[in-house]
């Protein structure tokens, strides 16, 4: 009844409808920065459905603030560095620096802009809170733009790929809209992630670094379209770039090896070089000459991650490197405000003697493998809705095979790449690639690896053990302290997180099998008449997207002996932002919503009544069925993730409220001695 009355007391008429209007504001600059097929204008059920779920985010933060404020007034944690020197810098005092701080000063900056803006009077831990609620807000607001500019990239190369030249037809009724409620419902359950939002109520500088950080890949989506960018968007690139190092060093692995990979894929992309019919090969000195040669034209071999395998993962990575390589002009006019960002980044570390500002004993660059074991089974368990696909593709995949015994079809390799019949290595690398009999050896030999991390680069940061405040310290305690037989079990559980956290990027499809339309652009000619509109919601990103997001995430965590969930927040961004729609939707007698089945588009219902009589228009259709249409068009992966986000929120935000504990000892005399000076402890991320 406490939670009631000070939610009740603090959550006025008046700023509810604030709220509403703010939300309204919100979807529509979304829907105008993105026109759908219809223009500006989207239909009144989905801008009220989405104006809703904007409405019940900020809802919710603020709510979950309000109760962090009335519960914990004071500094909590790491809070007792940042909110002094935040209302430092409130001070005008500038060139005052607490050494306990480790990250740059841009948290603070923003701090006193955002004050100065509102003309508050003060900084209090309350406003300075509050920076983060808007913070997180805005941060579902670019999680939606940079979707919806993911979808219109994808529309752009699957349509000239489709039609072998640059995508430069108008959106028309033929054409996919930018604007999905995929991005809209993406958006808002980054919004809700869990390690994001908590610290919605707190004074950390994670919302704000995850915010920049998006700003700048929205910038470097709009960098990779067809044309190329200029000069002021360089430089702007350079700036937003050194703006999200100002709220955290390790973003420069996003800025630098993330965005500036990408956007040397897309300038060797942009080659685009004539198709070149191939005879069969006769070598295999013949075959990898003839690749070189393709690759260093710009024809890279970049498959969607859905059709790749370990080796056109290798295969990518070869031709990638060698068209930089014979392409450096073309790469680095497109590349160089990335470097920029690295050499600035790197006159910094040198003039400072390292990464860190402050308390550089307790936070040493090491190497720390294990890290990349750790983030897999973080992803699969706050991610774990989205897996209901590959279950349902599993499920089913024993009919399947039935059928297709029974249609007296056999299975045929996807490679159509000509081969020779007389050299034996030319033999022998044909088997491997098209038949893939390497893929057991291959697990093999990723489990032989993992142990050996496990065994010999196992670190454990002395930090991780002695704050039992954090969820970590009882993860930690209950897994890997339990001794080496768990450590080593463990690893069953990182393989399988990784493989279903492989293929949810590849849309949820299992090995051998190809739903998503960027595998359709290698049909034949008769095919792609009767293929029907691009649902680039569904279609899997690139093997070089997804191999850059494995690197970048590997060097953003690497380097940090701490394993703390804040680290994985970026990573599990970007993962979510790459991650497909489903794209099955509840059937309906009466939808006409095109499926993506096959690459056809259902039949509208025929008309009722006799011939020239007015049928029902959309205006008149019952409250009942647009809510069903609404139904039918909701990704039912995407809806369960965010009631496992509430859940786990609401598990959270109870446990830090109202669950706090002492820290307790036994004096010499066996009285109880309250420690850290009888301050509550509780729990959190």
């Amino acid at each position: 009844m406490e939670t009631v009355r000070v939610l009740a007391a603090s959550l006025t008429t008046s700023d509810l409808v604030k709220d509403a209007i703010v939300a309204g504001v919100l979807v529509r600059f979304l829907h105008s920065r993105f026109p759908t097929k219809y223009g500006t204008d989207v239909s009144i059920q989905h801008f009220v459905v989405e104006v809703l779920g904007f409405f019940l985010l900020h809802l919710f933060g603020r709510g979950w603030l309000v109760l962090v404020n009335h519960c914990v007034p004071e500094p909590y944690l790491d809070e007792v560095f940042h909110i002094p020197q935040a209302q430092t810098y409130c001070e005008g005092r500038f060139w005052d620096w607490d050494d306990k701080i480790t990250t740059p000063p841009g948290l603070y900056l923003l701090s006193v802009a955002y004050h100065k803006f509102w003309m508050l009077k003060g900084c209090t831990p309350f406003t300075l809170r509050h920076n983060n609620l808007l913070a997180v807000i805005l941060t579902a607001l670019l999680a939606a733009l940079c979707r919806q500019r993911i979808e219109a990239r994808t529309t752009e190369r699957v349509e000239a790929e489709r039609y072998k030249g640059p995508y430069t037809k108008p959106l028309s009724a033929e054409t996919p809209s930018p604007t999905s409620l995929c991005a809209y419902h993406t958006a808002v359950n980054i919004g809700l992630f869990p390690v994001l939002f908590f610290f919605s109520g707190l004074y950390y500088t994670d919302v704000v670094s995850t915010l920049l950080v998006l700003v700048a890949y929205h910038n470097h989506l709009g960098r990779i379209k067809q044309q190329s960018p200029g000069i002021l968007n360089d430089l702007w690139t350079v700036f937003l770039g050194v703006a999200t190092l100002f709220m955290r060093q390790t973003n420069v692995f996003w800025a630098v090896v993330f965005m500036g990979g990408s956007e040397a894929v897309h300038a060797i992309r942009s080659l685009k070089p004539e198709p070149e019919e191939w005879a069969p090969f006769e070598t295999f000195g013949e075959q990898v000459r003839a690749h070189v040669g393709r690759w260093a034209v710009g024809d890279i071999h970049d498959p969607g991650v859905d059709e790749a395998w370990p080796d056109d993962w290798l295969i990518c990575l070869l031709s990638i490197a060698v068209a930089v390589i014979c392409n450096p002009v073309k790469v680095l006019r497109q590349v160089w405000p990335h470097i920029t960002i690295l050499g600035l980044f790197a006159g910094f570390v040198a003039w400072n003697g390292g990464v860190v500002l402050g308390d550089k004993s307790n936070h040493v660059a090491t190497i720390h493998l294990a890290q990349m074991l750790y983030i897999w089974p973080f992803l699969a368990f706050f991610s774990a809705p989205l897996f209901l696909p590959i279950i349902v593709e599993f499920l089913l995949s024993p009919l399947k095979a039935i059928s297709t015994l029974i249609a007296g079809k056999l299975p045929t390799s996807n490679d159509t790449r000509p081969s020779g019949a007389k050299s034996p290595v030319l033999k022998i690398t044909s088997l491997l690639s098209n038949k893939k009999v390497y893929y057991p050896l291959y697990i093999i030999l990723t489990v032989i690896v993992s142990l050996a991390i496990v065994k010999f680069n196992t670190i454990i940061h002395p930090f991780t053990l002695a704050d039992n405040r954090h969820y970590m310290f009882y993860v930690f305690r209950y897994t890997i302290l339990r001794g080496a037989k768990i450590r080593y079990l463990l690893v069953g559980a990182y393989t399988a997180a990784r493989w279903f956290i492989w293929r949810r990027l590849g849309g949820g499809v299992l090995e051998g099998e190809k739903r998503s339309p960027s595998t359709e652009i290698h049909m034949g000619d008769d095919q792609k008449k009767k293929r029907g509109e691009v649902d680039a919601t569904s279609v899997a990103p690139l093997t070089s997207t997804v191999l850059l997001w494995v690197i970048t995430t590997s060097l953003s965590l690497i380097t940090a002996p701490l394993v703390e969930p804040r680290y994985f927040i970026l990573p599990w961004v970007f993962f979510r932002l790459l991650v497909p729609a489903w794209g099955v939707q509840i059937p309906s007698s009466s939808s006409s919503v095109p499926s993506t089945e096959a690459g056809k588009a259902k039949p509208a219902a025929k008309p009722t009544g006799k011939p020239g009589a007015p049928q029902p228009s959309e205006d008149k259709k019952g409250i009942l069925t647009k809510i069903w249409e609404l139904i039918e068009a909701i990704d039912l992966s995407l809806a369960l993730e965010t009631i496992w986000f509430i859940v786990i929120n609401l598990g959270t935000m109870y446990m830090f409220l109202y669950r706090p504990f002492y820290w307790r000892t036994v004096a010499e005399d066996g009285s109880e001695v309250l420690l850290d000076g009888g301050r509550l402890q509780r729990f959190m991320w």
